[in-house]
Order: structure tokens, then C-alpha cells, then sequence
């Protein structure tokens, strides 16, 4: 029973690792409740692999090393089509996207996968906020209230960019444990 939870674990990670597409597609083509629910899709394959996981008493490695990647496929692209249409400045979508690769170099060197920090996850929580928030369909009340959802999610942008820059700091500083070659 415990391989077929670690299967479908793996199988979830995968999904939300392909779903950037289908959601970057739907916003292009104007569809942004679409995109939201892709979006919301995909965070819930994060929280339900994760369970999966540890039910099977820990993922595969195969899984360990794929669920950050799918994290950061699915937030990328709604992050580029923000920055492409002017809602978030380029230059700190691009400094984001620098941190992903950065890490994700880093951890594929990991022996261990390198998984997320309490700072990471942080980062990644706040951010799928706030693409939730940015992403709101316009039809979904009020031109106000809408408006003020969408500043919201503008407004939590810099923190989780801040967490993303404060955890690649904190994964990539040697520990005490780290030999020293001189």
C-alpha cells in the first residue's frame, strides 16, 4: 500500500509540473478563470503529493528531486505573463527566476535532493498568495473590490521576493559542517 501512495505522489508532482503550460495558455488567451483554477489545481497536487508522501512513509527520491522543479514551473510562468503584460517589473521577475535556476543548480548537486528550508516553503506559499491574488478574474465582483485583491497580491510580491532571495542565502551559506578546503 505504501509504493502505491509514493505513486501517486509522484504521479501529482508531475502533473503540477506540466500545468504552467495549460495556465499560461488559458491567460494569453484571456481566460483568467481558467488560469485560476489551474493555478489552485496545482497548489492543491502540492499539499496532496506532500500527504501522499509522508502516508507512504516519504516520498521516492525521484519525487524529492521533481516537487520543487513543479513548484517553480507552475509559478513561473503566470509570474513571465505578469511581467510580459507590466503588472510586476521585469527586472525583479528575472531576479526571481536567477534565484530558481540558482537553487535549483544547487540542489541537483544535493546528494540529498536539498529540500526546501522553512524559508522556501515560506517563499513559495507567499507567492502562490499572491499569484492568486494577481490572477483574480476581473469578473469576479466589484471593479473595486477587485482592483484591491489584485494590489494586494502586488503588495505580497516583494516579501516572498525577499524570501526567495533570504532562503537561496540560506542554502547556499556553508554550515559548520561543511569541510572547509583551504
Amino acid at each position: 500500500m505504501n509504493s502505491r501512495w509514493r505513486t501517486w505522489a509522484d504521479r501529482l508532482t508531475l502533473i503540477r509540473a506540466v500545468a504552467g503550460l495549460p495556465l499560461v495558455l488559458a491567460l494569453i488567451h484571456q481566460q483568467q478563470a481558467l488560469a485560476w483554477f489551474l493555478l489552485v489545481g496545482g497548489g492543491l497536487t502540492d499539499a496532496l503529493d506532500g500527504w501522499m508522501a509522508r502516508r507512504a512513509g516519504g516520498g521516492s527520491s525521484w519525487g524529492a528531486r521533481l516537487d520543487p522543479l513543479a513548484d517553480k514551473l507552475l509559478l513561473v510562468a503566470p509570474l513571465l505573463w505578469l511581467a510580459t503584460n507590466g503588472t510586476l517589473p521585469i527586472w525583479a521577475v528575472w531576479l526571481l527566476l536567477a534565484r530558481e535556476l540558482l537553487i535549483s543548480g544547487w540542489r541537483r548537486n544535493a546528494q540529498d535532493g536539498a529540500p526546501a528550508s522553512q524559508w522556501g516553503k515560506a517563499k513559495t506559499i507567499l507567492q502562490f498568495m499572491s499569484l492568486l491574488l494577481l490572477l483574480w478574474p476581473d469578473q469576479w465582483g466589484h471593479a473595486d473590490a477587485v482592483k484591491s485583491l489584485q494590489q494586494l497580491g502586488w503588495w505580497l510580491f516583494w516579501p516572498s521576493l525577499v524570501l526567495a532571495l533570504q532562503s537561496a542565502v540560506g542554502y547556499l551559506k556553508p554550515t559548520r559542517s561543511t569541510p572547509h578546503h583551504h
